[in-house]
């Protein structure tokens, strides 16, 4: 794969902007303050309508949702003999989503804003497990999409309609005032660094699978 080193360069990028904001959340969290204050007071700007849409949207995102979506995903993948990709979305979504984001959460302690929520959450704050969900769910589509579509523009199109609910998922976080806009950004990098670093890999493993299944 002659684009391995770029995704894994890109890959490595974000996994080093997580852990240096892993690091000040951690260690020196007043260094957040100006930021996460700016970007929360833009994002939760009053609009019309805009509570009831963001509460609504940012389901897309809970657990669950992402639970039944990836089960749902997963069936087609595996009737249509789509084993690399069926096994590369669910360790994205189950293990990593489900089980590795949660467990960062205990090495950060980051208590919720104190603003008031909109929602109901009762977990750690840092990183943000929407915005990490949301990621790798939905960007997983994202890259596997090429294969199933062949239509060049009405891939391209889907690809930037899924990317930008992403980019919604994190801003619904802020505006629910569940998380801090650091949340978001270290759950988004924390993602699209698993994500970008596994590609490659999903890829090989999928060529080397199927040339096994050709030989059969």
């Amino acid at each position: 794969m002659k684009n391995k080193l770029y995704y894994q360069f890109a890959g490595s990028c974000f996994l080093v902007v997580f852990m240096f904001l892993g690091y000040v959340v951690r260690f020196y969290p007043e260094w957040l303050k100006g930021f996460d204050q700016t970007i929360t007071g833009l994002v939760r700007t009053p609009y019309p309508f805009a509570n009831q849409f963001f509460i609504w949207y940012t389901k897309f995102a809970d657990p669950l949702t992402v639970g039944i979506l990836t089960l749902a995903i997963a069936f087609i993948l595996f009737q249509g003999k789509y084993y690399a990709e069926m096994l590369w979305l669910l360790i994205n979504t189950g293990l990593i989503a489900g089980l590795a984001n949660p467990a960062i959460k205990l090495l950060f302690m980051r208590p919720r804003p104190t603003i008031n929520h909109l929602v109901t959450e009762h977990s750690y704050s840092f990183p943000s497990g929407h915005s990490t969900g949301s990621v790798l769910l939905y960007g997983t589509i994202i890259l596997l999409l090429p294969q199933f579509i062949k239509q060049k523009k009405l891939c391209l199109s889907l690809q930037i309609l899924l990317g930008l609910g992403i980019f919604l998922i994190g801003v619904s976080r802020i505006y629910v005032g569940v998380h801090f806009p650091s949340d978001v950004l270290g759950g988004f990098c924390f993602g699209l660094a698993w994500l970008l670093m596994t590609y490659p890999i999903y890829l090989e493993k999928r060529f080397v699978w199927r040339f096994k299944n050709k030989q059969k």
